[in-house]
Parts: structure tokens; C-alpha cells; sequence
């Protein structure tokens, strides 16, 4: 998606769930993310991408065409939130959800604990760099 961008910068829209949405609410220009393969038959870590817009109003709520259109969202109080993402890097190799799991200092990441599989959720700087130590 980001290649075919004219600018590189693709919005991060869609995200359907409360908690995931206010992540995103949180993020700010200049923040670095990682970027994860899911949905996929590869599942992993890919690269990273930097927050290029902060949290908007995600206009795919107010789309009947959309797939993530919200009958109940309005204008004046929008419920669900988007940021742009410009692409920054590809890591040398996937890093695989099996992996992310067995590495130690990752424990309490989110991403690793049954049950956790937001789109979107906070990564620590300590386990940033373990992640990044790891991609190599």
C-alpha cells in the first residue's frame, strides 16, 4: 500500500475496536511503529512506519459505501479516530508472532499474551529495542 502512495502516506483507518482506537488517539506526529503482517499467511513484524498526521476523524465511519461505515457516528461527535503512516523501513527478515513470543523481555508486551490481538497497542522503548535488536 505505502508504494503505490504518491507520497508514500497511507492513513491508518478502520480500526473498529474502543481500545485500539484510543491507541491511536495517542500517537503523534514523529512516533515510530512498527509495522505487523496479520491476516496473513505470514505473521509478524515487517518494518517500521512513522506517524505522519496525528488522530483524525477516520472518514470511513461517515462512508455508507465503506465497509467500516458507522451508522451511529456523526460528524459533530465521531467515535472512531485514524493517523497517517509514512513507510520508513523494511526489517532485514520478518520476525515471526512465535518468535516475538519467545523472546525474553517481551513477556508483557500485549502482542505476546493469549488473547491480546489488537491492531494497535503500545510498545515499550525497552521492548522497542529488544524487537529492533532482534531484527538486526
Amino acid at each position: 500500500d505505502f508504494a503505490k502512495a504518491p507520497d508514500g502516506v497511507i492513513p491508518w483507518d478502520g480500526v473498529r475496536n474502543y481500545q485500539a482506537r484510543n491507541f491511536l488517539a495517542q500517537m503523534a506526529e514523529g512516533d515510530e511503529v512498527f509495522l505487523y503482517h496479520s491476516s496473513c499467511k505470514h505473521i509478524g513484524i515487517a518494518g517500521i512506519v512513522t506517524v505522519v498526521r496525528s488522530a483524525y476523524p477516520d472518514p470511513t465511519q461517515f462512508d455508507p459505501e465503506s465497509p467500516y461505515y458507522d451508522g451511529k457516528s456523526t460528524r459533530e461527535k465521531p467515535r472512531w479516530q485514524a493517523v497517517d503512516m509514512k513507510y520508513v523501513r523494511t526489517l532485514p527478515g520478518l520476525i515471526p508472532l512465535e518468535e516475538l513470543k519467545s523472546m525474553a523481555g517481551l513477556e508483557d508486551l500485549p502482542l505476546v499474551r493469549k488473547g491480546n490481538r489488537l491492531s494497535v497497542m503500545p510498545v515499550g522503548e525497552e521492548e522497542w529495542q529488544i524487537i529492533l535488536n532482534q531484527a538486526g
